[in-house]
């Protein structure tokens, strides 16, 4: 999923509102944020493979350290600990925490089963929605619109900064997904964790926009 992630982020600004926006897209798209590092590392692999799924040109078949649920549940510990070691406020820590685990629960629902539950020779999870592009298009629709709904409606922006910046944010989230499912597969494996990278671009308009 894409869209997904930020959208749960996004609501949960309801349940942490003192909580910066991007530091809560931190912690929905942890996993992806650390991958493309771990990609360029040659520690985690992938590979482009256009009909791996209807919907995905790509094959991850090697990433259990960001995608493995065994180290997903650490990190997500960690990260919890982390926060609330930093920034006393436990409602903080347990959100941020909830949100590592739930990138990996809303990837469960579309990815062919390729998810390791440990490491890369334990069993492997996933539904495969992306072999039913109709439904996981409409499955991200629904949760991108509903974080949108929940974030505007428990948020008020102070200037025209808090205004306009994250109006711009989410367009550019809901294009990017349009081009990525509308457009060409990437041409290389290296390409793909580049462009990967730009995630943090929407952190950074996140954490500057909510204020």
């Amino acid at each position: 999923m894409f869209l997904a992630h930020f959208a749960v982020a996004m609501a949960a600004k309801k349940l942490t509102p003192k909580t910066n926006l991007g530091l809560l897209f931190i912690g929905g798209q942890f996993l992806d944020l650390l991958w493309p590092f771990l990609l360029l590392l040659g520690v985690e692999r992938m590979a482009v493979d256009p009909g791996n799924t209807v919907l995905t040109p790509l094959d991850f078949y090697d990433y259990p350290i960001s995608h493995g649920l065994l180290s997903v549940t650490l990190m997500s510990l960690v990260v919890g600990v982390i926060t609330f070691v930093l920034r006393r406020d436990r409602r903080e820590a347990t959100v941020l925490a909830a949100l590592v685990v739930s990138h990996w629960v809303l990837d469960l629902l579309v990815h062919r089963p390729d998810l390791p539950i440990v490491g890369n020779d334990s069993a492997k999870l996933g539904l495969g929605l992306w072999n039913e592009p109709v439904i996981a298009i409409l499955l991200e629709a629904l949760f991108f619109a509903t974080g949108l709904y929940v974030y505007y409606s428990g948020s008020k922006a102070k200037d025209r900064t808090g205004t306009y910046v994250p109006a711009i944010n989410f367009v550019m989230l809901a294009l990017i997904y349009i081009a990525n499912i509308m457009g060409p597969p990437p041409p290389n494996e290296m390409a793909v964790a580049i462009s990967a990278l730009g995630l943090w671009l929407f952190v950074g308009l996140a954490a500057w926009g909510d204020n």
